[in-house]
């Protein structure tokens, strides 16, 4: 073989900043708040509101 082929070439890489560990875990378990929106409460007080002025 020759020389050429012999030779590893050697990549250097910038060390980049460290990663804070919580970050992962914490936008994983990023979901949002688990309740109706202002529109679907205000629709669903509408249609109770309808349903009780039907009954009287």
């Amino acid at each position: 073989m020759s020389s050429a082929r012999k030779t590893k070439i050697k990549l250097k890489l910038k060390a980049t900043r460290p990663r804070n560990p919580l970050v992962v875990p914490a936008a994983k378990r990023k979901a949002g708040a688990h309740r109706k929106s202002r529109s679907a409460t205000r629709h669903a007080d509408k249609r109770a509101l309808d349903k009780q002025l039907r009954e009287d």
